[in-house]
């Protein structure tokens, strides 16, 4: 059975670090609060699948972090770096220690399900890459068979080019590539009434 590993890129939810463009509408401290129901959320709906890794920033956060940890869930942190770099490192980690299919999300769409993650692992049993794009232009999950860090190079990230300018350098590798369904980012104050409106329907 091929070895799979998730790594979910968080932050700690302090004031003023998190969601700053969500923080302009409805302030920092709501902001903050916001934040860590969002990244809740998704820990509990991912809380089935093993061996996930929590991959933080800053690296004085870890006493914050611990508390979404589940178990058999492992702690790490992102590193020095931009996304670009901090992403190259996450994969290469996970593959020197014997992982066979990576896939990393991020912590901005608390609507990822298990199925989510499940199907982007099969679609790595034949494809090089597998993509989840957002509605914002860039990407809520990405996922490996190997190493490839040409594609976390020179990327404009947190623009809405990041999706393309990834998928062109994957096509200019001849890579086989695969998307997953569309999700949404919750970075405004529109995505987060949508998202607790949404909350409310499913209950």
């Amino acid at each position: 059975m091929a070895s799979t590993h998730l790594i979910i890129f968080v932050r700690v939810f302090r004031r003023g670090s998190v969601k700053t463009r969500l923080a302009r509408a409805i302030g920092a401290e709501a902001a903050c609060e916001a934040y860590q129901k969002m990244v809740e959320e998704l820990v509990e709906r991912l809380a089935t699948i093993p061996t996930v890794e929590l991959r933080f920033t800053p690296e004085d956060a870890v006493t914050e972090i611990r508390q979404w940890r589940r178990d058999n869930w492992h702690l790490r942190p992102q590193g020095e770096g931009d996304l670009g770099q901090r992403l190259e490192r996450a994969f290469a980690d996970a593959f020197a220690n014997g992982a066979q299919y990576v896939v990393v999300i991020g912590s901005d769409c608390p609507m990822i399900t298990p199925d989510d993650i499940r199907s982007a692992w099969t679609v790595l049993e034949t494809n090089d890459v597998v993509l989840g794009p957002a509605q914002d232009g860039g990407y809520w999950l990405i996922g490996l068979g190997e190493p490839r860090p040409a594609l976390f190079q020179s990327i404009d990230w947190s623009t809405d080019k990041v999706l393309k300018q990834t998928l062109r350098r994957v096509r200019a590798r001849n890579l086989k590539v695969e998307l997953l369904r569309e999700l949404r980012d919750v970075d405004t104050e529109s995505d987060w009434l949508d998202f607790l409106d949404l909350n409310r329907r499913l209950l």
